[in-house]
């Protein structure tokens, strides 16, 4: 099981957060078309190793954060306020 360290509420386990995607992903601006949009909802990637990720602090004090987890050995490095920025280690 993950240990998250929620900005607020300090370290949590996992089952209290709910995973919510890509934390890298950017909406497409107004205008941008049907294409771009369809790219944005329904193409991912599959990274491996480390990214950035959502998380939803569902059962504690439901704010949004940002998690930086390795995707092969799920080893988290950090966390953030979604505000805030998280990078991701160089190869």
């Amino acid at each position: 099981m993950h240990r998250i360290d929620c900005p607020w509420c300090g370290v949590r386990d996992e089952i209290e957060f709910a995973y919510r995607g890509d934390a890298t992903v950017k909406r497409p601006e107004a205008g941008a078309g049907v294409d771009a949009f369809y790219a944005y909802v329904y193409e991912r990637g599959n990274p491996r190793g480390w990214h950035i990720e959502w998380w939803h602090h569902a059962a504690g004090c439901r704010q949004w954060i940002k998690v930086l987890r390795h995707t092969l050995t799920h080893e988290i490095r950090a966390t953030a306020k979604a505000g805030d920025t998280v990078t991701a280690p160089k190869p």
